[in-house]
């Protein structure tokens, strides 16, 4: 197949082994990334075509009239129109799974810089007042423990259920919205979760210490935490977001963490990616916020499971086989 990799750059390809993509691929055109001005002669002779961020829209598919399979480098689907693609009967895949690990570690290590306040501890520590204590630590920021606080959970597909468990280990109860929207994985991948409650949404928001996002948007999620969302939650309860910008409504928790409606957020994905235009999370300067730049999956282990699911993927289909399958 005449295939093309429209943002291989964005697997960060420097560290990982290519030996599996040379030799399934070895005519792959790849380029480091595309601008929608680039796009249609890219794809115009495409059977294949591999990307993760681009986005490919209606006018795409009536141009990539030769295309028969996208094989996406994620799991959301939101930037592909996957009913032209059903008109036009091509394969859409996507994976599943792959950055679980990474991802259930980036929340943690938001929720635990949260609680334990490292980054002011750091600050006060720079500007001498650790030297200048009267005793042997500083307490000026309330520590919290984590065990024995309730989890709530949106989305509970691998990387849903991947925090799920550790947040069990941590000894924290763990609770799951009972929300309807259309997902990018089988709901709960068969298997048991007998010990994880599901809520209303309403409920969950208002008894949660801890909330984490891990649906994928589409027209039901987009802005899930809004301004009433956001009143709706305790007042000490902490937002965490690795899944997708356009889940939170950045002003509305801006305010809410300037008027302390909640205690703090960790945000690893914003609407725009990059930020070109700004963003009110990323000008915020608050201490109760912490913004990373889309990170949570990006470990070198998790960015080589990519490749390789994408590869089966592309096997897969060669043999007839729908392994992944979108539509």
């Amino acid at each position: 197949m005449k295939a093309v990799f429209l943002d291989f750059d964005s697997l960060g390809p420097e560290d990982l082994d290519l030996s599996g993509l040379h030799q399934l691929l070895p005519d792959l055109t790849s380029f480091p990334s595309t601008n929608d001005s680039e796009l249609h002669e890219r794809i115009r002779e495409a059977e294949l075509v591999m990307l993760n961020k681009v986005s490919l829209d209606d006018s795409a598919f009536a141009v990539a009239t030769r295309l028969k399979m996208v094989c996406l480098a994620a799991t959301g689907t939101d930037n592909i129109a996957l009913k032209s693609a059903r008109q036009r009967g091509v394969a859409v895949c996507n994976i599943r799974g792959y950055c679980t690990p990474s991802v259930v570690q980036h929340v943690f290590a938001l929720i635990l810089a949260l609680t334990h306040h490292l980054d002011e501890y750091r600050r006060l520590l720079g500007q001498g007042a650790w030297s200048e204590s009267s005793q042997f630590c500083l307490l000026d920021l309330p520590i919290r423990e984590i065990n024995g606080k309730t989890m709530g959970i949106v989305g509970l597909g691998s990387l849903g259920r991947g925090v799920a468990k550790t947040a069990q280990a941590f000894g924290m109860t763990v609770v799951a919205a009972d929300l309807s929207y259309q997902a990018t994985e089988p709901r709960d991948n068969g298997e048991a979760l007998s010990d994880i409650h599901r809520l209303p949404f309403s409920e969950l928001l208002s008894m949660a210490d801890i909330i984490s996002l891990h649906c994928p948007l589409n027209e039901k999620t987009r802005h899930l935490i809004d301004a009433q969302a956001l009143t709706a939650m305790r007042s000490d309860a902490l937002l965490i977001n690795t899944a997708r910008g356009g889940l939170v409504d950045s002003q509305a928790l801006v305010d809410a963490l300037t008027d302390g409606q909640i205690a703090g957020a960790g945000i690893d994905v914003l609407e725009q990616e990059p930020p070109v235009d700004g963003d009110p999370l990323i000008e915020a300067r608050l201490a109760n916020l912490i913004v990373t730049p889309h990170i949570a999956w990006a470990a070198k282990e998790s960015r080589q499971r990519a490749l390789n699911e994408m590869l089966a993927n592309i096997v897969a289909f060669e043999n007839g086989e729908a392994r992944n399958r979108v539509c």
